[in-house]
């Protein structure tokens, strides 16, 4: 059997061509050899069709039957991430009860943690530097404004809850809510830069009570 040379030096089978109608399986296959590159070495620059083929063990060209560039493959990383924090948003809700101050936290401790885990992929999900300037790629506004809708929408469901229980005073949930997103990315960013930061340990519940106008209990 032929074999190929991986980009971290691990050899790899050339991979069996799939059956007729297996291809979604190859495309997934592409997307989680994109997301090991990119966890492996936290640098989304080595994320090229090249090294994702290698990986695969595919030839180059059999990429384009899938994704016509190099930042479609990372758009569906990104994509992939995105459902990947909204589930553990998900799972901190649902391990939070019904207090609605209780779930607000969890889901913000839930954000943290998801970023904390996969640093790779936080970064690659909020720094952009991989969207390309969409006249010389495929991606459209569209394919990039809806990024992340599904995880705001469940901090904000969460703020409500807690206007409606009467113990936060937030007159703008859309408002309040990027706040309260940009406070965490802020705090997930300066951990993730400042390790040995003597940070407070209440700092998360300090930062989510302010930003969301939570009232003392």
């Amino acid at each position: 059997m032929a074999e190929n040379t991986t980009v971290s030096g691990a050899v790899k089978p050339t991979r069996a061509r799939n059956r007729r109608g297996e291809g979604g399986r190859l495309r997934d296959e592409i997307v989680s050899a994109a997301v090991e590159l990119l966890d492996e070495t936290g640098d989304e620059s080595t994320v090229t069709l090249r090294a994702v083929a290698r990986r695969v063990g595919i030839a180059a060209p059999s990429i384009y039957r899938h994704f016509p560039d190099q930042p479609s493959i990372m758009l569906a990383v990104v994509r992939q991430a995105f459902a990947e924090l909204e589930e553990q948003l998900r799972a901190g809700l649902a391990g939070a009860g019904d207090d609605p101050r209780r779930r607000l936290l969890a889901v913000g401790g839930a954000y943290l943690e998801f970023a904390q885990q996969h640093p790779g992929r936080y970064r690659t999900m909020f720094g952009g530097l991989w969207m390309p300037d969409l006249d010389a790629t495929t991606l459209t506004a569209a394919d990039l404004s809806s990024l992340g809708d599904a995880s705001m929408g469940l901090l904000v469901d969460a703020l409500e809850r807690c206007v409606d229980a009467g113990i936060a005073t937030s007159d703008d949930l859309v408002a309040d809510g990027v706040a309260l997103w940009v406070g965490l990315h802020g705090l997930a960013h300066q951990r993730a830069v400042t390790v040995a930061y003597p940070w407070p340990p209440d700092i998360a519940e300090r930062l989510i009570t302010a930003l969301a106008h939570l009232k003392a209990e």
